[in-house]
């Protein structure tokens, strides 16, 4: 199965894509999933709100739509995410672009796991999660630098 990373309408942000591939394996391993098919399709604002208000019915600007294609513990998902929403949330929050990117990467998977961040004690326990998930990140990345 495929982890996919594609562009529509932008340029991809510059990751280490590889290296990205083997975190978010991981984390399904780590999180007892297998790895499906999943698809990290990078947009633009506009290209996204619209996909938020065809078929959630939000009529607003968001970082990440993810779409839930898992069949029992197998996970895959598409995931649209903004860049212009991401770049623009990492000069809000004050944070590494990069950085930001992966937040929102792992945000989407999680979503996938069946975590939500509706109310503040879900919001605060997805964040918990996505920083241990960064925090895996580098260790991940550290094992391909050698």
């Amino acid at each position: 199965m495929a982890i996919l990373f594609i562009k529509e309408g932008v340029n991809k942000p510059q990751l280490k894509y590889r290296v990205v591939t083997k975190w978010l394996k991981r984390v399904i391993s780590i999180y007892g999933f297998v790895n499906g098919d999943l698809t990290y399709i990078f947009c633009d604002d506009d290209f996204l709100k619209i996909i938020n208000s065809k078929y959630l019915n939000h009529d607003y600007y968001t970082d990440i739509v993810t779409f839930d294609y898992c069949n029992n513990k197998i996970v895959s998902g598409d995931m649209f995410i903004s860049v212009d929403r991401v770049r623009e949330n990492s000069v809000k929050f004050c944070c590494d672009e990069k950085e930001e990117f992966l937040r929102v990467m792992i945000h989407g998977l999680l979503h996938l796991f069946g975590f939500n961040d509706i109310n503040k004690l879900d919001r605060e326990s997805m964040r918990k999660r996505e920083d241990e998930c960064l925090l895996l990140f580098s260790e991940v990345y550290n094992e391909n630098i050698r």
